[in-house]
C-alpha cells in the first residue's frame, strides 16, 4: 500500500441490499477477497435479502463462500411509500451500532435503492469514506433522485459509461475521484454465453423448451405512480397470455406497490398457468443464461436496458422506470398503453430476433480498475469533500496574500533540441524562462526538466508569484480537458510514421514526422550537406569552429541551395501527411503550427492537405502562430484556465 501512503490494509465494508445489487457488487468482492495482502473484507446484509417472499437471497452470498459479518433486518413490511420511507429509519437506526464495531476505511454502496441511501447517509454522518458504484446514470421514479442523493454524499465513484462521467462532473464532483471503470457485472456477462445453459433453460422453463423461443419478464412498480405502473403490468401480462410462449415471470422487487402486482398476478393465475414459471428468484449466473438465449425480455427493469445488451437479446421496455438510461438498439421503449395492443405488437415485432451485441455499460475489465482505484485512495487526504463549482462572482472579502501574489503556471516545453521552463503569469505574460540543450537518454532528460522545475518554483516565490499547476506542451486538447490516454503518453504526433523506410527517429523507429521535420532532424540533413561540402553558397559564411544547425539549412534554401530546397520541401511533405492523419482521426476545426520552421512549412502541408485529404476536411484552415514562445503559453494557458474555471 506504499502508493497511497497508507501502512495497513484497507478495510472494505460492501453492503449488500437485494439480489439486483448483489449481481454488481459481487465481481468486486471476489477480486478484494483474492488480494488478502491489501484489503481486509467485511459483507453486510439488509433488505429484501433476508425476506422469504423474495427469496431468502442471502444464501447465494454464503453459496459463494463469503462470510457475512452482520444481518439486519430493515424491511417494514407493507410494500407502499410509508413503509419505505419507515425501512429507511429502521436502517438508520441499526446501522451506526454495525459500523462502529467494524470501523471500515471505506464503504462500497451500489445503486439508487432506499437502503442505498440510508447506507451512505449512516457512513457519511459517521466519518467514513464512501464508494459509489453506478452514479451519474439517468433514469425514472425516485430511484433518479436516491441515486444522485448518494452521489452528493460519496467521496468516490466508479461509473460506468462516459455519460455517467460527465453528469458527475455537471454535478460538481471532482473528477480526480471518478473513476469511468464499466459495470462489474459484465466481467462476467462477458465470459458466460458459451457455458451449458441447455440444463438451466430446462431447469426454470420446462424440458420442451428450445433456445430463442421463450420471453423473460421482469417488471417493478414506478414508485411515483403506483396506479399507472400496476395498469401497465396487468396490460403485460394480457399481452403475454395472448401470445402464448413459454414465460418466466420474475417477483417484482420490494418497492411501493409490489404487494399489488403479486396479487395482479394471482388474479390472473401466473402461477399455476401451464405458459408460466413465477419465481422470486433465479441465481445471477443463471439469469444471465436465460436472458442471453432468451427470444425476448420484457419488462422495466435496468437489466433489461443494461446487461442484456451484452447478449443482443431482444428487449421491449415498459413505461418510464427507464426513461434517460443509455440503450443499444436491441431495445424497443413502450413508454405509455393503453391496450394489450400496443404491448402485444412489440412482441411480435421484437421476438426472436437476435441484435448485435452491445458493450455501452463495460468491456469486461471494470473489477482490476475498481481495485486499482481502491489501492491509490490515501487515507491520509482529508476527510472532508470538495466540490468543484463553476465560476461565480468573487467573494468581496479579499485575502493579502492573493492581493500580493501573481497566479501563475509553470510550463513545459520538451523540444528536439532544447528544453524550456518558464514561469508565465495570468495575463500570458513570461516572468522568466530557462533553456537548456536536451541530453541525449532519457534518465537525463527526466533529472534535468526536474531540475529545471524546481529551480524556477524556487524563483516563483522571490518574484512573488504563485504556481497554480505545471502544464507540459505538446498533446490533444478536447473540451477543455488534456487527453492523457491509457498510459498517460497520448499525442505523440511527432512519432506519426509517414514512410515506412524513412530515417532513424530518436525513438528507434523509422520514418517518423520528427525524423524528417523537428530541428535535430534538419540540423542532421545540414551537417550531411556541410560535410560533402554542399550546403554553402554565395552570400554565406560560417566561423571554423560553428556548429552546422537547422538555421544553416533554412539560410542556404533561401539562397537559392536546391538541395537545402529539397530537403525542406520533404520535411514539410512529411509534416503535411502528419496533419492529414490526424485531420482524418479527430477532425480538428484548425491547425495551427508553431515554432521557429512554421513559416518554412505552412504552404508545404496545405499542398498536402489539399492533394491527400478528404473532401470533408480539405477546408480546414491552416495558420502559422505568431505568438514567440506559443509551446510554452500553450502549456500555461491549460493550467491557469482548468484552476481558476473551478472552485474548490
Amino acid at each position: 500500500m506504499e502508493k497511497n501512503g497508507n501502512n495497513h490494509k484497507l478495510r472494505v465494508c460492501v453492503a449488500t441490499c437485494n439480489r439486483a445489487d448483489y449481481s454488481k457488487l459481487a465481481p468486486i468482492m471476489f477480486g478484494i477477497k483474492a488480494e488478502p495482502q491489501f484489503f481486509e473484507l467485511d459483507v453486510v446484509v439488509l433488505g429484501s435479502h433476508l425476506i422469504d417472499d423474495y427469496g431468502n437471497t442471502y444464501r447465494m452470498i454464503e453459496q459463494d463462500d463469503f462470510d457475512i459479518h452482520t444481518r439486519l433486518h430493515t424491511i417494514v413490511r407493507g410494500e407502499d411509500e410509508a413503509a419505505m420511507v419507515e425501512s429507511v429509519g429502521l436502517a438508520l437506526v441499526k446501522l451506526p451500532d454495525v459500523l462502529n464495531r467494524l470501523k471500515p476505511d471505506i464503504m462500497i454502496v451500489h445503486g439508487d435503492r432506499f437502503d442505498a441511501l440510508a447506507l451512505a447517509t449512516s457512513a457519511a454522518l459517521m466519518n467514513i469514506r464512501i464508494l459509489h458504484i453506478e452514479g451519474g446514470e439517468v433514469s425514472g421514479t425516485i430511484d433518479d433522485s436516491i441515486r444522485h442523493a448518494i452521489t452528493k454524499l460519496a467521496h468516490y465513484h466508479v461509473c460506468c459509461t462516459r455519460s455517467a462521467e460527465q453528469h458527475l462532473i455537471a454535478m460538481c464532483e471532482d473528477h480526480d475521484r471518478i473513476l469511468l471503470a464499466g459495470c462489474p457485472s459484465y466481467d462476467k456477462l462477458l465470459s458466460a454465453k458459451n457455458k451449458d445453459y441447455m440444463s438451466i433453460i430446462s431447469t426454470w422453463l420446462g424440458e420442451d423448451v428450445k433456445t430463442r423461443d421463450y420471453i423473460v419478464a421482469l417488471q417493478h412498480p414506478v414508485t411515483t405512480d403506483i396506479k399507472h405502473s400496476i395498469k401497465m403490468f396487468e396490460l403485460t401480462l394480457d399481452a403475454l397470455i395472448s401470445f402464448n410462449k413459454r414465460t418466466l415471470v420474475l417477483f417484482p422487487n420490494v418497492d411501493a406497490g409490489s404487494k399489488e402486482m403479486v396479487r395482479v398476478m394471482r388474479k390472473k393465475g401466473i402461477e399455476h398457468h401451464p405458459n408460466f414459471r413465477a419465481v422470486k428468484h433465479v441465481p445471477f449466473d443463471q439469469f444471465i443464461q436465460l436472458v442471453a438465449h432468451a427470444g425476448c425480455m420484457i419488462g422495466n427493469s435496468s437489466c433489461g436496458v443494461r446487461e442484456v445488451g451484452a447478449f443482443g437479446t431482444p428487449v421491449i421496455n415498459l413505461g418510464t422506470r427507464q426513461t434517460g438510461r443509455e440503450t443499444g438498439e436491441n431495445v424497443l421503449h413502450v413508454r405509455d398503453a393503453d391496450t394489450q395492443d400496443k404491448i402485444l405488437h412489440a412482441l411480435q415485432l421484437q421476438f426472436g430476433k437476435q441484435y448485435p451485441c452491445s458493450k455501452i455499460y463495460g468491456d469486461g475489465n471494470a473489477v482490476p480498475r475498481i481495485l486499482k482505484f481502491l489501492k491509490s485512495i490515501d487515507l491520509k487526504e482529508p476527510l472532508q469533500k470538495k466540490f468543484c463549482f463553476p465560476p461565480v462572482k468573487d467573494n468581496i472579502s479579499q485575502d493579502i496574500d492573493h492581493i500580493l501574489e501573481t497566479q501563475s503556471a509553470l510550463a513545459v516545453d520538451l523540444g528536439g533540441t532544447n528544453l524550456r521552463v518558464a514561469i508565465v503569469s495570468m495575463k500570458g505574460e513570461i516572468v522568466k524562462k530557462y533553456t537548456q540543450l536536451n541530453p541525449k537518454t532519457y534518465e537525463d532528460r527526466l533529472a534535468l526538466i526536474l531540475k529545471m522545475c524546481i529551480e524556477a518554483a524556487s524563483e516563483a516565490v522571490n518574484v512573488n508569484c504563485r504556481i497554480l499547476g505545471v502544464g507540459i506542451g505538446g498533446g490533444i486538447v478536447h473540451q477543455h480537458e488534456l487527453i492523457h490516454g491509457s498510459s498517460f503518453c497520448a499525442a505523440e504526433l511527432g512519432h506519426i510514421v509517414v514512410s515506412l523506410d524513412g530515417p532513424e527517429c530518436l525513438c528507434g523507429s523509422q520514418g517518423c514526422i520528427e525524423a524528417y521535420a523537428s530541428g535535430i532532424a534538419l540540423q542532421r540533413e545540414a551537417k550531411k550537406l556541410h560535410d560533402d561540402d554542399l550546403l554553402l553558397v554565395e552570400g554565406m559564411s560560417m566561423k571554423e569552429d560553428e556548429i552546422v544547425s537547422a538555421a544553416h539549412l533554412i539560410q542556404a534554401a533561401k539562397l537559392g541551395n536546391a538541395k537545402a530546397e529539397s530537403i525542406l520541401r520533404t520535411a514539410g511533405t512529411a509534416l503535411g501527411l502528419g496533419v492529414v492523419n490526424i485531420l482524418h482521426t479527430v477532425n480538428p476545426s484548425l491547425v495551427i503550427l508553431s515554432g521557429v520552421l512554421a513559416n518554412h512549412y505552412v504552404n508545404a502541408v496545405k499542398d498536402v492537405i489539399n492533394r491527400q485529404a478528404l473532401s470533408s476536411v480539405k477546408t480546414v484552415d491552416v495558420v502559422v502562430s505568431n505568438l514567440a514562445d506559443p509551446a510554452l503559453l500553450g502549456a500555461a494557458s491549460l493550467v491557469l484556465d482548468y484552476t481558476t474555471r473551478r472552485i474548490y
